[in-house]
C-alpha cells in the first residue's frame, strides 16, 4: 500500500495528482521553491516543504534535496508530474536506491527511450514504422549533405537526446545545412548537455497523432486510444483533442496496437505515451515515446472515464491492470486548451506579474486544471502555465462550442495570455473542418503576411481602436464601470473585415 506521495513538482500537475490522492485516501506533500511559498499546490498538499530559492537548478531539479524531504515526510513515493525530473533516468535510479517508489517506469526505460537514436533501433527491431534516417548521429555537416541527397530535401536535424523541440531545425536546402547543424548542435547541448544530432526525412504537413498506454509489471499492455496534438507553436502543442478528427476505427485499432508492440519491445511499465507523425496519405511514422504523465492526459480522461494518475498510483504499487483492451470504450469528443501566460501578438513570449482578478468558466461539460488563483504571481523561473481548459461533448461540435463559451467566460487580468489566440483559431474554417496539421499556426497566424495587407493609415487606425479597447478593458476591470466584456479580437476582426471589402 502507498499512503503518502511527495510530488516533485509544481502548478497545475501538482494540484492534479494531490486531488487524486485526496480520493484515494493517500496523503499528499508538496515541494516548493521560495517562489511559490503561497502557491495552490502548496496549500492544498497535506504538507509541504521548502526546497531552496526560485530558480529550478536550486529547487525543483535538486534531486538531492527533494529525496531527503520525501524520507523526512515518511512518504512511500515520489510522482514526478511532468517537466523539471520526470524523464530523468538519474533521479528515478536515486528514487529507488533509497528505498522508495518511483511512480512512472524503470530508470532503464527512461534511459533507453529517452535516447531518440536507442529508442528508433528498438522500434525497428519490431518493425514499429519509423521515418527515413540514420542509425548514428552526425559529426559533420558532409554526412548531412550526404543524407539529404540520398532521400531529398527537406531534412530534419534533432537532437538525440531530450525533446520538446529543442535542437529541431529544418534544412531545406544545401546553404542551410552548415549554419542550421551548428545550431540544433548549441541548443541540443545547452538543452540536454548532449550535442548528439541525426537526421530524419522531414515530412511536409504531418499530423501529430499519439496513443496513450497504459502497462503494468506483469506484462499486460492497453491502449487508451488517441489524441490529435497538432496545434503546436515552436515545436510545442496548445492544443489537443480526442478522437483525432481524421482518425477511424481501423487506424485507431492499427496504430494503438503498434503502440501496445513498442511499449512491449521497450519494456514498459506505468503510463505512457507513443506518439507518431501522419502523413497525407494516412501512413503513420513512430516519433518517440514519452515516459511520463503528458499535459493532454484529461482529454483520454473524458473520453474513456479513467482516472490516468490513479492508474499510475495503482500500477506503481504492484497491482495488475484491472481492464482489459476489450473493456476500454469511447464516449464523446474532448478538447484541450493550455492556458499559458504569454502574448501571441508578440511571438508568445512570455508574460509574468500578478493576477489581480481570476476567474474560471465552468457549466455542462468544462474541467479546468489550474495551478493559480487570484493574487497569485506568474514567476518568471518556470514554464509559463496557468492552467488547462478542457471541454467535453457528446461531438466535435458540442466540445468546440462548449468551449468558445468557456473561453469568453475565462477571465485573468493582470497578465497577458493565450487566451485571445484560442478564441481566434476557434473561429478558423479549417480546424472547425478538422483540417489540421503541425504547420497549422505557421500558416493561418504569420502576424507579418497579415499586416501586409493594409496601408499606413489603416494600421494606425487599428492600433487606435486596440488601445481604446484595452483602456476600457482595465477600466472594467478595476471597477470604474460595469459593461460586459468587450473582446478585443472580435472587435478587431470585424474592422479588419470592413478596411478588407
Amino acid at each position: 500500500m502507498i499512503k503518502k506521495i511527495l510530488i516533485a513538482n509544481r502548478g497545475e500537475i501538482a494540484v492534479r495528482i494531490m486531488r487524486t490522492c485526496r480520493e484515494m485516501g493517500i496523503h499528499s506533500v508538496a515541494v516548493y521553491s521560495e517562489a511559490d511559498q503561497t502557491a495552490r499546490h502548496v496549500v492544498y498538499a497535506d504538507e509541504a516543504y521548502l526546497l531552496g530559492p526560485a530558480p529550478a537548478n536550486e529547487s525543483y531539479l535538486v534531486i538531492d534535496k527533494i529525496i531527503e524531504i520525501a524520507k523526512k515526510s515518511g512518504a512511500d513515493a515520489i510522482h514526478p508530474g511532468y517537466g523539471f525530473l520526470a524523464e530523468n533516468p538519474i533521479f528515478a535510479q536515486r528514487v529507488e536506491e533509497n528505498g522508495l517508489i518511483f511512480i512512472g517506469p524503470k530508470p532503464k526505460t527512461i534511459a533507453l527511450l529517452g535516447d531518440k537514436m536507442a529508442a528508433r533501433q528498438i522500434m525497428e527491431k519490431a518493425n514499429v514504422p519509423i521515418v527515413p534516417g540514420m542509425k548514428e548521429p552526425i559529426s559533420s555537416t558532409q554526412e548531412a549533405l550526404q543524407f539529404a541527397q540520398e532521400v531529398g530535401f527537406p531534412i530534419l536535424l534533432k537532437a538525440a537526446a531530450g525533446g520538446g523541440g529543442k535542437g529541431m531545425r529544418v534544412v531545406r536546402q544545401e546553404s542551410e545545412i552548415e549554419e542550421m547543424f551548428l545550431r540544433a548542435q548549441s541548443e541540443a547541448q545547452s538543452a540536454f548537455g548532449d550535442k548528439r544530432i541525426y537526421l530524419e526525412k522531414y515530412l511536409e504537413k504531418p499530423r501529430h497523432i499519439e496513443i496513450q498506454i497504459l502497462a503494468d509489471r506483469y506484462g499486460n499492455v492497453i491502449h487508451l486510444g488517441e489524441r490529435e496534438c497538432s496545434i503546436q507553436r515552436r515545436h510545442q502543442k496548445v492544443i489537443e483533442e480526442s478522437p483525432s478528427p481524421i482518425v477511424d476505427e481501423a487506424l485507431r485499432n492499427k496504430m494503438g496496437q503498434t503502440a501496445v508492440t513498442a511499449a512491449k519491445a521497450s519494456g514498459y511499465v506505468n503510463a505512457g505515451t507513443v506518439e507518431f507523425l501522419l502523413d497525407q496519405d494516412n501512413n503513420f511514422y513512430f516519433l518517440e515515446v514519452n515516459t511520463r504523465l503528458q499535459v493532454e492526459h484529461p482529454v483520454t480522461e473524458l473520453i474513456t472515464g479513467l482516472d490516468l494518475v490513479r492508474e499510475q498510483i495503482l500500477i506503481a504499487a504492484g497491482e495488475k491492470l484491472s481492464l482489459g483492451q476489450e473493456d476500454i470504450q469511447f464516449h464523446g469528443h474532448a478538447i484541450e486548451c493550455r492556458i499559458y501566460a504569454e502574448d501571441p501578438d508578440n511571438e508568445f513570449m512570455p508574460s509574468v506579474g500578478t493576477i489581480f482578478n481570476y476567474r474560471e468558466p465552468g457549466g455542462p461539460g468544462v474541467r479546468v486544471d489550474s495551478g493559480f488563483s487570484r493574487g497569485d504571481t506568474v514567476p518568471i523561473y518556470y514554464d509559463p502555465i496557468i492552467a488547462k481548459l478542457i471541454t467535453w461533448g457528446q461531438n466535435r461540435d458540442q466540445a468546440i462550442s462548449r468551449m468558445k463559451r468557456a473561453l469568453d467566460e475565462y477571465v485573468i487580468h493582470g497578465i497577458q495570455t493565450i487566451i485571445p489566440f484560442h478564441r481566434r483559431l476557434f473561429e478558423l474554417k479549417d480546424f472547425v473542418t478538422g483540417n489540421l496539421s503541425t504547420h497549422f499556426i505557421q500558416e493561418h497566424f504569420d502576424q507579418s503576411n497579415e499586416l501586409e495587407r493594409f496601408s499606413e493609415e489603416e494600421l494606425q487606425a487599428l492600433a487606435a481602436l486596440v488601445c481604446a479597447v484595452d483602456y476600457s478593458e482595465k477600466k472594467r476591470a478595476s471597477g470604474f464601470i460595469s459593461q460586459k466584456p468587450i473582446q478585443n479580437w472580435k472587435m478587431i476582426q470585424r474592422y479588419c473585415q470592413l478596411i478588407n471589402r
